[in-house]
């Protein structure tokens, strides 16, 4: 694909996160934060796996179709995780924020992989880029995991 082919499918890619951050927080007036929360992160994994697996420009599109999930994961998970803090807000709001730092490690440790001969899973031979997406379906898992758990359990801290 040329480079400006690609470039054009990262602009649909972004248009779709931006137009996904206004459904879904309209979606917040009626579904609880944490359910759509597991639910996105369930269709953000669903989807990478798509896109390691799928060839192709359905695959393609499953890549495209990440942004959507991704829209409104961080401020759903700031919101969920500071509900209930009060007078301790600040300080896990400022712990939120420095756990982007341990987001960025995210970036090297894929392109690690991506520089990885290619992996034999299952007796299918898959590109080290292709293989490179496992890490974000396992941060996917976590925050599928997360929502789901605070879904079920109401956590209140400090209440």
């Amino acid at each position: 694909m040329e480079k400006a082919t690609s470039q054009h499918y990262n602009i649909i890619a972004m248009t779709i996160f931006v137009t996904s951050r206004f459904i879904c927080t309209y979606l917040l007036k009626y579904v609880i934060p944490s359910g759509l929360l597991g639910l996105l992160a369930t269709g953000g994994m669903l989807l990478t796996l798509g896109a390691i697996f799928i060839q192709g420009m359905t695959g393609l599109y499953c890549l495209i179709g990440i942004s959507a999930c991704m829209s409104l994961m961080f401020p759903t998970i700031y919101g969920i995780a500071l509900e209930g803090l009060r007078g301790d807000a600040k300080l896990g709001a400022a712990g939120l924020i420095f756990a982007i730092g341990g987001g960025c490690l995210m970036t090297p440790m894929q392109g690690a992989i991506m520089d990885m001969s290619a992996f034999n899973i299952g007796g299918m031979i898959l590109s080290s880029t292709r293989a490179s997406f496992f890490l974000p379906v396992l941060c996917f898992v976590v925050i599928a995991v997360y929502g789901i758990w605070v879904k079920n359990h109401k956590v209140r801290i400090a209440e």
